[in-house]
């Protein structure tokens, strides 16, 4: 089978020296202290770990920091392999740490220069993965789709570009845009923070970010194993953000924590070299048009336009392939102007009667329930009709659900009969009848 073509990520090197970090050199020594402070470790093993770096770099930093007489020497000034040199803080050093503490809590992982930042992503851009059509049918072979629909979906994942998916609701918009998400199958790398005149923004999120495997973050594996990426990110998997009726406009900007003095990356910027998908377009409180017009920049151009609380704005890149998904008709929410901007839309219809009796029959082996052609029959010829034969996919499961409910209410093995069929179908509408008090 051909499946997905794409090259291998190229991990972020690790740095060499100080220099190779780019950071202001006094952010650089406080995020050190601070961590020392906070975590109460002392030897550069350790210390390593906590700020991320490997062993020579951190060596540097504290040997700095002792020239500064905020860091001293502890025990034996002969170290060997198997004892390490011990480190701690001065009292200049604990002053300084809690004076640098006071201007922001951030501590631990060194952060990474949104410059380098936007070479990794270069690295592991969304827009380079190349998908085959039985990648993406493999992803969705738990679907019963339309046989023009991969057709469809593929070269609008493949470009990596924005994609509007629109039909009737309960006909799977939500399921498509997962399997989407599993077909892109590769590892990307995600940093722990990354720094932009001086500030830290915080970006890996583990409710966002799948970690690909158990990290180990022992800085001095690097000494043994040449392979070892830069320990400041996550090799993770593609991230997936998923927002529905809940998403605001000021989700999407940097969230500043006035307590800790230190920025969250917003949804989109965590969703870099993934997928964003938003669910029920329509159900905001802002209107559709409102937040594609907040879109309209990072879809056309590539880049996301954030601002720190100086007021200060900046570019951080934008490289997301944007999914939305509604049940209502595109041309009921957005002008022409904004339809524009979303390079693909495709329409998500119910299925036909063929693919519904195979969703049915697929639902009802899963969950065990015996088919009944009789009852099949009563269902096709006697209900859809009074619905004008508008099949969606959520039906074969809410119908089967409800039966099963019965059967076990009533204590009587699993069955489909036309009475039981009669019964589910009556909870799955509402009648339009007047309501007397």
């Amino acid at each position: 089978m051909n499946m997905q073509v794409s090259t291998a990520v190229v991990a972020p090197p690790p740095p060499r020296s100080l220099e190779d970090l780019e950071l202001p050199i006094v952010m650089a020594r406080d995020i050190l202290i601070k961590t020392m402070f906070r975590k109460s470790v002392d030897k550069i093993s350790k210390i390593s770990e906590a700020i991320c770096l490997p062993p020579n770099v951190t060596q540097e930093l504290v040997d700095m920091a002792r020239e500064q007489l905020l860091l001293e020497a502890t025990g034996t000034l002969k170290a060997t392999a198997n004892k390490e040199m011990g480190y701690q803080l001065t009292d200049n050093g604990k002053a300084r740490a809690l004076d640098a503490l006071s201007q922001s809590e951030y501590f631990g992982a060194m952060p990474v220069p949104l410059h380098i930042y936007h070479q990794q992503i270069k690295r592991q851009s969304i827009r380079d993965i190349q998908i085959t059509r039985d990648h993406l049918t493999a992803s969705m072979g738990h679907l019963v789709l339309p046989d023009d629909l991969i057709s469809n979906l593929g070269p609008a994942v493949s470009s990596g570009r924005s994609i509007l998916m629109y039909g009737p609701p309960g006909n799977g918009n939500s399921s498509i845009s997962n399997g989407i998400r599993d077909a892109l199958g590769d590892k990307i790398y995600v940093p722990r923070a990354v720094e932009y005149s001086g500030q830290v923004i915080t970006v890996y999120d583990p409710i966002v970010h799948s970690a690909a495997e158990e990290q180990f973050d022992d800085p001095t594996a690097l000494r043994r194993a040449g392979n070892r990426f830069d320990s400041r990110y996550v090799r993770c998997e593609r991230p997936t953000v998923i927002t529905g009726g809940e998403l605001s406009l000021d989700m999407l900007d940097l969230n500043y924590n006035a307590v800790a003095r230190t920025y969250q990356a917003p949804l989109q910027m965590k969703a870099t070299g993934g997928v964003f998908i938003v669910d029920d377009l329509g159900r905001q409180a802002e209107p559709p048009q409102a937040l594609i017009n907040r879109w309209i920049v990072p879809l056309e151009e590539g880049k996301d336009i954030l601002a720190l609380q100086s007021g200060e704005k900046f570019e951080v890149p934008f490289d997301t392939l944007v999914i939305f998904s509604t049940n209502f008709h595109p041309n009921e929410i957005f002008d022409q102007a904004a339809l524009r901007r979303i390079f693909f839309k495709i329409k998500i219809d119910g299925p036909n009667q063929e693919n519904f009796l195979k969703i049915f029959a697929l639902v009802a082996r899963k969950k065990k329930m015996p088919l009944d052609e009789a009852s099949l029959v009563h269902l096709l010829k006697k209900k859809y009709p009074t619905i004008n034969n508008n099949y969606a996919n959520y039906q074969p499961v809410f119908l089967i659900d409800q039966m099963i409910s019965i059967c076990e209410f009533e204590g009587i093995p699993y069955q489909m009969t036309p009475d039981l069929i009669d019964r589910a179908w009556g909870n799955m509408f509402v009648k339009h009848e007047e309501i007397t008090k």
